[in-house]
């Protein structure tokens, strides 16, 4: 017991400005948690979604707002040493989470593009399970990184400006929404986490893909490559987001309408 509130206290004390007041600071600027929101947390057993469990649960013990809670893990196919690690995880952070199965690493197993395919299935699953629990919010670790990622792969893979966002409402289930309360902290903070307080998550546990492949993990290095010419490359790639000059673009999207500036010209 002593050890997990240390681990509470490093949250809220040594991390601080650059975790824990950025974390509060995109719940209150992208309003992602309300009052009585009962919120699925969704624990891949990584750092990120460990991270966002413990800042989730300091919020609701000492936050303004009144919200409700459940801890859910999909297991979509992980060997029983990966899965005993995430339960040790839980049990020395006092986490109580709702453990179920998916077919997910079987299904993709012979896809191109596994990783979407991954992402895809993983998102119904979860949407699926927080329902049946009664939440109406599902909580993902996407952090500042991931963010960034998004952008740089879809300039560069797909040749169009989009971003990961805070929020999302769900296409496919009705009062259903995404939100992402660790968008403005950055992954290497949360790394920092923890390593001083010695926790050992898992990395990525696929048993389809190998570690260290995809694109995401082009798009680290590439940051790193602009980051060489510019020390505030990542920061102002990021706040590109929130500064898109419209009258300066040929052509925008708007809820699946296109809208082009000689209509304006």
């Amino acid at each position: 017991m002593d050890r997990r509130l240390e681990i509470e206290r490093s949250i809220i004390k040594k991390f601080r400005p650059c975790i824990w007041h950025k974390f509060v600071k995109a719940v209150n600027d992208y309003k992602l948690i309300e009052a009585d929101d009962k919120i699925a947390v969704c624990l891949s057993g990584g750092k990120d979604s460990f991270l966002l469990a413990k800042c989730l649960e300091e919020l609701q013990k000492h936050g303004k707002i009144c919200f409700k809670l459940e801890y859910i893990i999909m297991d979509p196919g992980y060997t029983d040493e990966v899965l005993e690690k995430i339960k040790y995880n839980l049990s020395l952070l006092n986490i109580k989470a709702h453990i179920f199965e998916s077919p997910i690493f079987k299904a993709i197993g012979k896809s191109k593009n596994p990783c979407y395919l991954c992402a895809k299935m993983r998102r119904g699953y979860l949407y699926n399970y927080a329902k049946e629990l009664g939440c109406n919010k599902i909580a993902l670790g996407h952090h500042f990184d991931d963010v960034l990622e998004t952008i740089l792969m879809n300039l560069i893979y797909n040749g169009m400006y989009c971003a990961m966002m805070p929020k999302l409402k769900s296409d496919n289930f009705e009062n259903m929404e995404l939100i992402r309360p660790l968008y403005l902290v950055r992954e290497d903070d949360i790394v920092d986490w923890g390593q001083y307080n010695d926790l050992n998550f898992i990395d990525c546990a696929c048993t389809v893909t190998k570690k260290n492949t995809g694109k995401r993990k082009e798009m680290k290095k590439l940051v790193d490559e602009l980051k060489k010419y510019y020390k505030d490359a990542d920061r102002n790639i990021f706040n590109s987001i929130s500064n898109v000059k419209v009258d300066k673009v040929i052509n925008y999207y708007e809820k699946g309408q296109a809208n082009n500036f000689l209509d304006r010209y």
